[in-house]
């Protein structure tokens, strides 16, 4: 298998989705000749042509009006949100128009195979609108598939997975991890499936949940909780929505303690949902409340970042928390 990091390896899947497909189109903001501002997207247009890999205007509402209508006529767009911070012009589309085409249309047309990139979070000192996470306001919206990988390989894997699906999907990816996680990938053509968690590591005490780049803060705990004599187990949930509520359940009537972890705010996270289900399926196995550490209800800062950000020592500090209780 080669070695890539997590840009390679998207680039590599719209490379494979764009050569099978011809109805696979890749549009946004500086992607064409210039690549994206990260370069997710780069060569593409050099190979693929003008009329399948292009700039838009900056109106992100643009964008996915667009890709909505090329979506309802067959093709399958693949719509870049430059940074997920600007995805707030282009909610009105997303929600009203995206996620209820099929219903309000009575299944006569849809925009199933939209796929919307965007990356997202923090930890690269961008400060307010280059650092927020906001997946929980489209685990909302019935309509949408929403998808978050934690590696080069999750990432090929799931964007060919999102392209192909038959539901629109949004793919947050966590830029801080664009060049930082570096990583074994398949040769070829897969596909990870959707909605399917990953129990990354097995353990008996604890189990710990998170998406993206907040999997590598959670094992970072687990690691130091584990030199304290606590076996946790460790779940990557990919998929937030519909998200895997057995392989999570399961998990908690085995350990019998859950923490989630999430970049976002606390309040109204996607964590929030996660406690109710499994406070609903799993009551009576619990050993101890289900436990949530999540960024802090401020905007996101640029100078108390760190402070802002749900670390490794707040998720340490809360699994002990959690054991002992």
């Amino acid at each position: 298998m080669a070695k890539m990091n997590l840009l390679q390896a998207i680039n590599e899947a719209l490379d494979i989705a764009m050569g099978n497909d011809d109805t696979v189109v890749v549009f946004g903001e500086d992607v064409g000749h210039f690549g994206g501002v990260f370069r997710a997207t780069a060569k593409l247009q050099d190979k693929f042509g003008k009329d399948r890999c292009f700039n838009t205007p900056l109106t992100e509402q643009g964008i996915i009006g667009f890709a909505n209508g090329m979506a309802a006529q067959g093709m399958r767009p693949v719509a870049e949100i430059q940074f997920a911070d600007y995805i707030f012009p282009a909610f009105d589309q997303i929600v009203n128009e995206t996620a209820k085409f099929r219903y309000r249309s009575g299944n006569e047309f849809d925009v199933g195979g939209l796929t919307i990139r965007t990356p997202y979070g923090g930890g690269i000192a961008g400060g307010h609108y280059h650092s927020q996470s906001p997946e929980a306001y489209f685990t909302q919206t019935p309509g949408l598939k929403v998808v978050v990988p934690r590696n080069p390989e999750q990432a090929k894997g799931l964007l060919l997975a999102s392209i192909r699906d038959n539901n629109p999907v949004i793919f947050f990816e966590p830029k801080r991890l664009y060049r930082a996680s570096v990583g074994e990938v398949p040769e070829g053509d897969y596909e990870i499936p959707l909605s399917a968690a990953e129990v990354v590591k097995t353990g008996s005490d604890i189990t710990l949940l998170g998406w993206g780049a907040q999997m590598e803060l959670i094992e970072a705990a687990a690691k130091r909780a584990e030199n304290d004599g606590i076996s946790c187990e460790i779940i990557d949930l990919r998929t937030l929505m519909p998200w895997d509520v057995d392989t999570v359940a399961q998990s908690v009537i085995n350990t019998g303690r859950l923490l989630i972890s999430h970049e976002a705010p606390l309040s109204g996270g996607f964590a929030g949902e996660i406690a109710a289900t499994i406070q609903e399926q799993c009551f009576l196995y619990l050993e101890a409340p289900i436990a949530r550490v999540c960024g802090l209800d401020t905007p996101y800062p640029l100078s108390l970042e760190k402070e802002h950000m749900a670390n490794e020592h707040k998720i340490f500090e809360a699994i002990k928390t959690c054991v002992n209780f």
